[in-house]
């Protein structure tokens, strides 16, 4: 099945996806460390996806659809993909995912000082690869996170966080076992160019993809 053309960067045939939304990131006490995507815009509508790293370094890719599992996979690298239904809740604070094997709570706390200026950054001027190549720099003292760079040949990122909070409690299971207390997310995660903060958090983020436009990129993990 083809992907969608949200968009071309005129005069270069490139195609450019943007998802506006949240990212979480957890570790631990197992090691495994879970990463929650939940986008309410995307090129595919709203949709919530899940990438692990176990202890072991085994990568996996929990998503909804084969379409979304496909771009997914051609833009981060996976050691295997299952698609399944993956639906996030939200309580005030509380989130709650589920997405096939894996069952994950957490919790957030206010945002701090890091959390507000963000939260001041224009989005129109936080979505441009400028700004995104003027944070780069600073983002580097957080080992790990990066706000631009490439995981694949002919295919560029760049992030904009427009919020932080804390993540203050977790409890995570796969296939029903549990994964242990909330911990750092250490060593960062291997999905893409970039890591996660070593500090639980949920980031509001803006993701931008600028690649060849040259069509759907397979999967082939399971």
């Amino acid at each position: 099945m083809p992907l969608p053309r949200p968009g071309y960067v005129a005069g270069v045939g490139r195609e450019r996806l943007t998802f506006d939304g949240w990212i979480a990131a957890v570790g631990t006490g197992s090691g495994t460390r879970v990463v929650l995507g939940h986008w309410p815009r995307s090129p595919f509508g709203p949709f919530n996806d899940v990438m692990l790293e176990h202890a072991d370094g085994r990568r996996l890719l929990l998503a909804p659809t084969a379409r979304i599992a496909e771009c997914i996979a051609g833009i981060y690298h996976f050691d295997g993909v299952r698609i399944v239904p993956v639906s996030v809740h939200r309580w005030g604070t509380e989130w709650a995912v589920t997405a096939g094997p894996l069952e994950l709570r957490f919790a957030v706390g206010r945002r701090g000082a890091l959390g507000l200026a963000l939260r001041a950054v224009p989005r129109t001027l936080a979505r441009r690869p400028a700004w995104a190549a003027f944070t780069d720099g600073p983002a580097r003292l957080l080992p790990g996170v990066r706000t631009r760079g490439s995981s694949r040949p002919g295919c560029r990122q760049w992030y904009a966080a427009c919020d932080l909070r804390r993540i203050t409690t977790a409890a995570a299971s796969f296939d029903g076992a549990d994964l242990g207390p909330p911990a750092p997310v250490d060593p960062p995660v291997r999905f893409g160019f970039a890591s996660a903060p070593a500090r639980p958090a949920l980031v509001r983020v803006v993701t931008t993809v600028e690649r060849d436009g040259a069509g759907p990129h397979g999967v082939t993990g399971a």
